[in-house]
């Protein structure tokens, strides 16, 4: 959700019942973040938290100043993800009261590790998922059940989900909830261009490129010339170090096409539920519609079980009566 999880979109979420969150990195700065947090303090009156992603780089960002921004504002729900996030849960634990802090994970192994860092909360995010896929690939079908197997605090399910199935799914496979970034991208509220939010609503589910995997750094893009480019450079044999893909995966290029609206100026985020999404709502009436979708797909399921009876021969009579008379 980076440049997308902006106070506009955080706000839109909470008070449509959901749980909204800020990217903090989206702010160039822990001070412009502080503006950000009490920006959405004024959209909202319900909780909302703050993502944290810590980012492979020479020249990281000041991941503790954003950190104690976010506890200066008194924020107590914090999301991190990427690197391992030890020292920035030690900080953010150090708060009184501590922080409520949901880790995002591809891999069962990378959760576990989590767990032993003092996480509450675990975010299991399938090789469908936007952005950073990790390099397992595995999908949310058998990464959700080896969570639900493995992992001894709650997760929820992040990747491939936009309704009220996809949420029944993920409940039935061990979840707690859901988490989606594509399908809020494709909200009246979202701020970005218009313009995307139709490229998604006319978008399969063949409509995502995975780019960077020779550098293990496998992320998944919407489907697009740039990215499609960068693929191509990326595979070819004379292609040995990232500075060659370094141009066409530009964030700045990325951030430009929410403001342009030219789907194909740069490359941007999406994952394969684009193929499930054809309208933009609000978010409140998608949050609805979502609940009432799952309640409905779980009463049907509900409906399904009979009462077990004795198995009956081919003249209708129960086995038990034929055993007997035998």
């Amino acid at each position: 959700m980076q440049w997308v999880g902006y106070a506009e979109m955080a706000s839109a979420v909470s008070n449509a019942g959901g749980l909204g969150i800020i990217t903090a990195l989206t702010q160039p700065s822990p001070d412009d973040l502080r503006k950000e947090i009490r920006k959405c303090k004024t959209m909202t009156d319900k909780p909302f938290g703050v993502n944290l992603t810590l980012l492979p780089s020479m020249n990281p960002p000041d991941y503790p100043g954003y950190a104690q921004a976010i506890l200066d504002e008194g924020i107590r729900i914090v999301e991190t993800a990427g690197n391992s996030p030890g020292p920035i849960i030690k900080q953010l634990k150090s708060a009184d009261p501590p922080c409520v802090i949901l880790h995002k994970c591809t891999s069962i192994r990378h959760a576990l590790s989590a767990v032993k860092l003092g996480v509450d909360f675990l975010s299991i995010d399938g090789f469908e998922c936007a952005g950073h896929v990790g390099e397992t690939d595995i999908t949310n079908l058998i990464l959700l059940s080896r969570a639900r197997q493995s992992i001894p605090i709650p997760f929820i399910a992040s990747g491939g989900f936009c309704d009220g199935w996809g949420l029944a799914a993920a409940l039935n496979l061990g979840a707690e909830g859901i988490n989606m970034g594509t399908r809020f991208m494709c909200t009246v509220e979202a701020p970005i261009h218009h313009n995307i939010k139709v490229a998604i609503t006319k978008a399969e589910e063949t409509d995502t490129q995975l780019v960077l995997r020779k550098w293990r750094n496998t992320s998944r893009l919407f489907k697009n010339k740039v990215s499609t480019d960068a693929y191509n450079i990326e595979n070819s044999p004379e292609t040995k170090e990232f500075e060659a893909v370094g141009p066409y995966v530009s964030g700045k290029r990325g951030r430009q096409v929410f403001l342009n609206g030219d789907p194909d100026f740069g490359v941007w985020t999406a994952g394969q539920v684009v193929g499930l999404i054809h309208d933009i709502p609000t978010c409140a009436d998608l949050v609805n519609r979502i609940e009432s979708e799952a309640i409905e797909s779980l009463t049907k399921a509900q409906n399904t079980i009979v009462d077990k009876q004795p198995p009956a021969d081919i003249r209708g009579k129960p086995a038990s009566e034929m055993q007997a008379k035998l």
